[in-house]
């Protein structure tokens, strides 16, 4: 018993078996760090694809059989409003939803507005033009733009 002890001591005592242990070692590092690239790869693909299934729902779509939009999808009105602009007296700009509740939107300095690939100004809004706003409801309801994006009209669609 005591040659076997002395020789796995003689064993682990030489420089051969350190260098093994080491590389060993460094395989088991290696081997960690590949999974763990293989599970945060694994993690954002699955959000890329989930995100992208879901895409109407991310931008304020929901499916319905009647509604705005080309095969009947309506917008949700979750922290904005979507609607046809029936006045503008900038700063602010009323919205008519799809159930003409009129909602008010604050426009400042801050808020980006596009139509189409292009930046316009609140001043360059005409009523009739139908917009997405997305921004966040103040303690009166008047919602405060972040973005605004000029569509076409959801007639124009169907």
């Amino acid at each position: 018993m005591k040659k076997i002890y002395e020789d796995i001591k003689k064993v682990f005592e030489s420089d051969m078996a350190l260098r093994i242990l080491c590389a060993i070692g460094i395989v088991i590092l290696a081997l960690l760090i590949f999974s763990a690239g293989v599970t945060v790869g694994f993690h954002k693909a699955s959000f890329g694809e989930t995100w992208g299934e879901h895409y109407m729902q991310n931008f304020g779509m929901i499916p319905a059989r009647q509604g705005f939009g080309p095969g009947g999808n309506s917008f949700i009105n979750a922290h904005g409003a979507t609607g046809k602009i029936i006045k503008i007296e900038l700063p602010d700009i009323i919205v008519a939803d799809k159930e003409n509740i009129e909602k008010t939107i604050l426009t400042g300095g801050d808020t980006k507005i596009e139509k189409g690939r292009y930046i316009i100004q609140a001043k360059d809004l005409n009523v009739d033009d139908f917009i997405i706003t997305i921004g966040s409801p103040d303690d009166k309801g008047v919602i405060e733009a972040k973005f605004i994006r000029v569509i076409p009209s959801p007639e124009l669609l169907r």
